[in-house]
């Protein structure tokens, strides 16, 4: 299945991509305002937000289906939508003719598991995962791709503890993980976090994050 969905070109070639991957029940559109935000820290950079590949039972889009975080469940659904993922991944940066280290993945909630799931294994020049959960193991081998993870400390669909299990996970791993937990932000996403995630991609992009597995957080 190809995905498709709403996208933001640059004027002329891009240099890097950008793909943002929505949270369950919504669709491309959903995330697509970030490659606005975004625009001035990145000029040339392509950004795609694709649809899911599967339709929720009410509306909009998962990329599977989920009744619980359950971590089995979990890991099931990620494992079994991220080859549709990569697919696009590899379509869009052979078209651009694009390194695999000019892409930089961002998630939301459902988003944000996918993205890590596919990102630690593809070393892409960023990976942003914000509101969700790591829910599956880090690949074993080294770890080159640094990693931010946000999360808001009234997060009642997604709890909070889950950007600590994570950011553990991924440093005890080896990958550099920088985390923010931002005091009374629900579930979403607040311009603080859109800010943080922006200068992050494109410090990446500019080859200046640490690639050492280093753990860095703040609560503001």
């Amino acid at each position: 299945m190809a995905l498709s969905g709403p996208r933001l070109d640059p004027p002329g070639k891009a240099d890097s991509l950008v793909v943002l991957c929505h949270g369950y029940g919504a669709d491309g559109n959903d995330l697509i305002a970030l490659a606005e935000a975004w625009r001035k820290l990145l000029p040339a950079t392509a950004f795609l937000s694709p649809h899911a590949p599967e339709r929720c039972p009410g509306a909009g889009y998962q990329w599977f289906t989920i009744a619980r975080l359950e971590p089995h469940e979990m890991r099931q659904g990620v494992e079994r939508a991220a080859p549709v993922l990569e697919a696009f991944l590899t379509a869009e940066l052979t078209a651009r003719s694009l390194a695999p280290e000019r892409l930089a993945l961002v998630g939301f909630s459902q988003g944000a598991m996918m993205a890590l799931h596919v990102g630690l294994r593809r070393k892409p020049a960023a990976i942003v995962g914000l509101s969700g959960l790591l829910a599956t193991p880090v690949p074993q081998g080294p770890q080159s791709t640094p990693v931010l993870l946000g999360h808001g400390d009234r997060d009642t669909v997604i709890p909070p503890e889950a950007l600590f299990a994570s950011a553990v996970a991924l440093g005890a791993s080896g990958v550099a993980v920088e985390w923010h937990l931002r005091p009374g932000l629900p579930h979403g996403i607040d311009e603080a976090e859109i800010a943080t995630a922006g200068r992050f991609i494109a410090a990446a992009f500019a080859g200046r994050l640490s690639m050492r597995g280093e753990v860095s957080c703040s609560v503001r």
